[in-house]
């Protein structure tokens, strides 16, 4: 049963099961790339679910063959295109929620993972991903920079190098390659990712919550720094949206 949050786009669905909130992204015409509209919704999804003692887990979940195409390149477009005079971008409050979160998150990735699909995993507690799945974020060939706090994440969690050929070069990495960078935990067959991902999510939900939320808290550490550098990096990428480069890039894409 789906149980709607206050102002919940319908390419956003939420519903609660055995202690864990699922969040799932529900577009798959368009392999659920995420518009303003779906930023909210999410971020509205995670203060429901921070709000009840009910829920103890977060699961972000999508459709087969795409986790999330990224921001949907269109909204993208007309800000770069009115050189980024179009006020803020959601996106930058939907991060703020996952680096914030009071409770763990799970995510389940099946197929694409591009842009903030993939940044937004970093801030996880745990990444289950089929074998099919890729991760991807092109950044610069868009005329942007990284985003999510990932250029502070990716580097202490995989080493310059590899970040830098994530973050800086956009190389896709293969489901084994984001075992070995680090932010996945487990690959399995996509006809069994969900189940994976949901037990997972219920096996969190079912420990004792406060002595979780202490251990999580512990692990974590200060976020700090990276809702620091999140939003060091959000100016720049706003800025970069009104830059001649990321226009022509826009405009390349739109043109293919």
């Amino acid at each position: 049963m789906t149980s709607e949050a206050p102002g919940l786009d319908n390419h956003i669905e939420s519903s609660s099961e055995e202690g864990v909130q699922i969040i799932r992204l529900n577009r798959p015409e368009k392999k659920n790339a995420i518009t303003a509209q779906m930023y909210q919704a999410m971020a509205d999804a995670i203060d429901e679910a921070n709000s009840n003692d009910d829920v103890r887990c977060i699961l972000f979940l999508g459709q087969p063959g795409a986790f999330s195409a990224g921001n949907d390149i269109v909204d993208f477009a007309k800000i770069a295109m009115s050189g980024g005079e179009r006020g803020s971008l959601a996106v930058f409050e939907f991060l703020e929620r996952i680096i914030i979160a009071k409770k763990p998150m799970v995510a389940g990735v099946d197929g694409l993972a591009i842009g903030v699909g993939t940044t937004m995993l970093l801030h996880c507690d745990y990444v289950a991903a089929s074998s099919i799945s890729t991760f991807h974020t092109p950044f610069v060939d868009l005329g942007l920079v990284p985003e999510a706090g990932s250029s502070l994440i990716a580097p202490r969690l995989m080493g310059h190098h590899r970040a830098f050929e994530m973050l800086a070069m956009g190389r896709k990495f293969s489901a084994a390659d984001a075992i070995r960078a680090g932010f996945v935990n487990t690959v399995v067959e996509s006809e069994g990712l969900e189940t994976k991902a949901t037990i997972v999510a219920k096996t969190i939900a079912a420990k004792p919550p406060r002595a979780l939320e202490i251990s999580r808290s512990l692990i974590r550490g200060d976020r700090t720094d990276i809702l620091a550098q999140m939003r060091t990096e959000a100016e720049l990428f706003k800025e970069r949206l009104g830059s001649d480069e990321a226009k022509q890039a826009f405009m390349d894409f739109m043109a293919r």
